[in-house]
């Protein structure tokens, strides 16, 4: 699967592209999705500002569902 997120991405961007992953920033602890620092802030700095070392899992994590979400659309486009 292509990676659909990268850890350079702001996080709104993220949040507002793929919504199906706030749950995702949740469990790994980056609970500033609703945050005006989100605004600017890219994954792997909130990462970096709150403690998360395994980078490598929340980004696996997040691709997976946005990849999902991106099945989905596909599915919606073929009548």
């Amino acid at each position: 699967m292509a990676e659909l997120i990268s850890k350079d991405m702001i996080i709104e961007e993220v949040v507002k592209k793929y919504p199906k992953t706030v749950p995702v920033f949740f469990a790994h602890g980056l609970h500033c999705v609703g945050c005006h620092v989100a605004n600017f802030e890219t994954i792997e700095q909130g990462a970096m500002g709150h403690g998360i070392s395994d980078i490598g899992k929340l980004m696996s994590d997040l691709n997976e569902v946005a990849g999902k979400g991106a099945d989905d659309d596909d599915k919606d486009g073929e009548s």
